[in-house]
């Protein structure tokens, strides 16, 4: 069992960035691929970016690929979401997740464990 908690969501203007957190604990942490997710109102749940247990694969949607980045301390439980220049577009809920490390790392209906989410708006 994982469990996951997100901080660092908030208001920011277009341009700006924000740096997303999320704490796991219980066990497999480690062992284990995370993801990003956000939902914005009326629409699916889509996928962000993704990190493989190791920390050597990452994965990115490509309306965030070369703005946003995935990170992992697997020593500290953690996985962050560094997003730079913001879009209006980017406004969303964010979710992080976390399954088992056999692939389909952007299929968000693979991941078992979810956190609570946290609220990006960027003005524009």
């Amino acid at each position: 069992q994982v469990q996951l908690v997100e901080s660092g969501g908030g208001l920011v203007q277009a341009g700006g960035s924000l740096r997303l957190s999320c704490a796991a604990s219980g066990r497999g942490f480690s062992t284990h691929a995370m993801g990003w997710f956000r939902q914005a109102p009326g629409k699916e749940r889509e996928f962000v970016a993704a990190i493989r247990w190791s920390g050597g694969s990452r994965y990115y949607a490509d309306s965030v690929q070369g703005r946003f980045t995935i990170s992992r301390d697997n020593a500290k439980n953690t996985v962050s979401l560094q997003m730079n220049s913001l879009k209006p577009e980017d406004t969303a809920v964010y979710y992080c997740a976390a399954k088992n490390d056999f692939g389909h790392y952007t299929d968000y209906s693979r991941y078992g464990y979810w956190g609570q989410g946290t609220q990006v708006t960027v003005s524009s």
